[in-house]
């Protein structure tokens, strides 16, 4: 058993270095392998071809800026930059999780049951296999819970002004929230938590959760380093699963 220290929680940036401690974890490294893969693979070509594109699109998003802003053109070009790192990470970082949720569930419980010493449910193929439609379920509610408000947060891009200067701002918090609802539901869900009842118990360490939705959201706009982030999430969300909700939470002990 391997502790991630004392059951006290900790801040969320605590817990996302700690993401990056535990997939070189002996025996965890196995299941952090083909999330890798994933996110590699779809992240690096989607990075690969924005940055083939950005030279259209950034002055198309600058072209909504009205004239009397012109003037902080030198400020808002970068914010414009930011914004669509902002958009387009998060929409190839969903698409890689909804692809690669089996194997993320099947790390945070395997780093659960090393974290705490508990013995998970016989799992393996089959186990991913027979549980495939209730994790695609999950993850439609997640994103049925995400268009709407991504929706409206997309169309204050449009409103001048607004667009520019916060728009960017609200984009990055509300992807900090949903980043940290998309890693932390792993482990909840293993332990068949409710979508809603997940979410209630997030907001009892909302600034812990926070600050590594924050984390995540940043790396995942690094060239590279994004690479990499998925199951380091998953490891860092799980650790935090295992210190803040596990003792009200867990199906399996």
């Amino acid at each position: 058993m391997v502790s991630t220290s004392s059951s006290a929680p900790r801040s969320g940036v605590w817990y996302f270095s700690q993401g990056w401690k535990l997939v070189s974890l002996p025996g965890i490294r196995r299941f952090v392998i083909l999330p890798l893969l994933i996110n590699i693979i779809l992240m690096g070509g989607a990075f690969w071809w924005l940055f083939t594109r950005l030279e259209t699109w950034i002055p198309s998003l600058m072209s909504y800026v009205p004239d009397w802003l012109q003037w902080l053109d030198y400020l808002l070009w970068p914010i414009a930059v930011i914004s669509v790192l902002l958009v387009f990470g998060y929409f190839f970082s969903t698409i890689a999780n909804w692809i690669a949720a089996p194997f993320n569930g099947l790390l945070a419980e395997q780093l659960e049951a090393r974290l705490t010493g508990a013995t998970p449910p016989d799992t393996g193929v089959l186990g991913i296999v027979k549980d495939l439609p209730r994790i695609m379920k999950r993850e439609w509610q997640k994103f049925a819970w995400y268009l709407p408000r991504a929706i409206v947060l997309l169309i204050l891009y449009f409103v001048p002004g607004i667009g520019q200067t916060v728009a960017p701002v609200l984009w990055f918090l509300f992807s900090a929230w949903m980043l940290a609802i998309q890693y932390c539901d792993y482990p909840f869900d293993n332990h068949k938590v409710p979508f809603k009842e997940m979410r209630t118990a997030l907001r009892t360490q909302k600034v812990a959760n926070m600050q590594f939705g924050a984390l995540t959201s940043l790396f995942t706009m690094i060239p590279f380093l994004n690479l990499f982030i998925m199951p380091v999430a998953v490891c860092g969300a799980t650790a935090m699963w295992v210190d803040c909700y596990r003792a009200k939470n867990a199906l399996w002990k």
